[in-house]
């Protein structure tokens, strides 16, 4: 089965489930990406979008180590809050996304999981 094609028909439980996941993936970062992504191998959609949280999540804790490591010359000061904003925007543009049963792509996202 191929989980990068999206079902023809996602149920309720699912959207609501991706839609959980990608406002707990603005709070506790990858860990509930990894749990459904750990968990519900069996509904693509979901298991779709758990991935993408998850490949989101580590891409913004990649930026995170390395705004750290440019605070050390003051460029990563700057740097902080706007990972930040993009964490919050991609996270509400995920909420969006899944309420709707559609598949959402963070535009910035290193897809480290396939």
């Amino acid at each position: 089965m191929d989980h990068n094609t999206p079902t023809p028909e996602i149920t309720q439980d699912s959207k609501n489930l991706a839609l959980i996941t990608w406002i707990a993936t603005l709070f506790f970062g990858f860990i509930p990406g990894l749990i459904i992504y750990l968990v519900k191998k069996d509904d693509a959609y979901l298991f779709d979008q758990a991935k993408e949280s998850l490949n989101w999540s580590i891409t913004a804790i990649l930026a995170y180590l390395a705004a750290m490591l440019l605070s050390l010359i003051v460029i990563g000061v700057f740097l902080m809050p706007i990972i930040g904003i993009c964490h919050l925007i991609f996270c509400i543009m995920g909420v969006i996304e899944s309420s709707k049963g559609k598949t959402f792509r963070v535009p910035f996202a290193i897809r480290l999981i396939k």
